[in-house]
């Protein structure tokens, strides 16, 4: 039984000694080390020709195979497969960034268009709060009931009556709605910009219109008080002895100012 025992571990070990004598066999290593990691060394190959190519080896390893060793078959060599697989994942991967990097240019570009063009935040442009929101605040918190403030019964009633307090109102009323539109459609930044300043042109002449209508609201009455003050209670004008036409004339206007 020992003996049995023995015979197996004895062939085992020839076996394995046999088998470590093929894995270290020098052409093997050879072309395990060019295919791998090595140089493309030409003269590692094995066997050798020997002299005057009389090696039986040689022949019976290169007959069919002679010009092996003039080609470089490393798949990591400068032009193998590996390389060329390596080189083209690079260039993939190149232009997947680049694809990337171009897509994130159009999404900001996008972003930004968009908030050049969405009437939504109109409010938060840069001009709109430091100009045009403080020179339009007296038309957008406009109160209707508080445009005749200031003036006496008279003046309030001449406006009123003559059409010219419905005027403004109608005016104004139209010009707000015409801002609050062009600050809710959806519409790149410069026409936006150049609609606020048209308006606010528009605005200013709508208040100077209505300033000097004012003025002259008062400056009607007085005239219309001054000539009445002028007429007799049967309603002929009492011209005063020794006045001449222009001393008349320059006397209603000095009332007038009155």
């Amino acid at each position: 039984m020992k003996r049995l025992i023995f015979s197996l571990l004895f062939c085992g070990w020839a076996g394995l000694l046999s088998a470590q004598m093929i894995i270290n066999d020098q052409s093997i290593r050879y072309q395990q080390e060019r295919m791998v990691f090595k140089q493309w060394d030409k003269n590692k190959f094995t066997p050798k020709p020997g002299f005057l190519y009389t090696n039986p080896l040689y022949w019976l390893t290169w007959a069919w195979h002679t010009d092996y060793k003039n080609h470089d078959l490393r798949p990591l060599s400068a032009t193998g497969p590996q390389t060329q697989r390596l080189a083209l994942v690079l260039a993939m991967q190149n232009t997947d960034n680049a694809y990337a990097l171009h897509a994130d240019t159009l999404g900001k570009v996008a972003l930004g268009e968009s908030m050049n063009y969405s009437g939504l935040l109109s409010d938060a442009d840069p001009l709109w709060l430091l100009y045009y929101r403080h020179q339009f605040d007296p038309l957008l918190s406009q109160q209707d009931n508080t445009l005749l403030d200031g003036l006496t019964a008279k003046e309030r009633s001449y406006l009123t009556s003559s059409g010219l307090l419905t005027w403004y109102q109608e005016e104004s009323h139209a010009l707000a709605e015409r801002l609050n539109a062009a600050r809710a459609t959806t519409v790149d930044r410069g026409s936006r910009l150049i609609a606020y300043h048209r308006m606010l042109d528009d605005f200013r002449k709508l208040e100077a219109t209505w300033e000097t209508k004012k003025q002259r609201a008062k400056l009607f009455l007085s005239l219309s008080d001054s000539a009445k003050g002028l007429k007799s209670p049967a309603g002929s004008i009492s011209l005063p002895p020794g006045k001449t036409d222009q001393q008349i004339a320059d006397e209603i206007l000095l009332k007038s100012k009155l």
